[in-house]
């Protein structure tokens, strides 16, 4: 059976696709550990290694190589046996996620996703959903909101 002809392009579209999604994967680490981050200081007044490795379950050992790394990258800074603090530039990447979650997640609300699935579902999206898509799921929620 021959199959059937895709549009002219479609391979392009998907290549691009692809190249996005693999970068997305690349960054989605540093964003849920600056959040996590984040949200330890806000709980706790600290964040730690132990508690990071706690709440991912995880090793300490891949807490430990994943937070060189964010240092690396100028995301957190920690000296032995201290706390974790996030920089500016974590602050921001946790900020940015953080809002990029709330309109996810409030948008599959409004879908009538139940409130576990979309809480689950939006920790997902949040890290490949562009900047357009937020924007029309934000537009959407405001105009059911008038």
């Amino acid at each position: 059976m021959a199959r059937a002809a895709k549009k002219p392009g479609a391979a392009k579209i998907r290549s691009a696709a692809f190249r996005r999604i693999r970068s997305d994967h690349q960054s989605e680490l540093a964003e849920d550990y600056v959040e996590l981050i984040a949200d330890l200081i806000d709980e706790k007044g600290e964040a730690r290694g132990s508690d990071i490795a706690m709440r991912l379950g995880v090793a300490n050992a891949t807490v430990v190589k994943t937070l060189k790394r964010l240092q690396d990258a100028g995301l957190v800074s920690q000296e032995p046996y201290r706390s974790i603090f996030l920089t500016g530039d974590g602050w921001k990447m946790a900020e940015d996620g953080r809002r990029k979650h709330k309109i996810v997640e409030t948008f599959l609300l409004a879908l009538g996703v139940s409130e576990e699935t979309a809480r689950i579902d939006s920790e997902g999206i949040e890290h490949h959903v562009s900047e357009e898509t937020l924007k029309a799921m934000a537009r959407f929620l405001a105009r059911r909101m008038v």
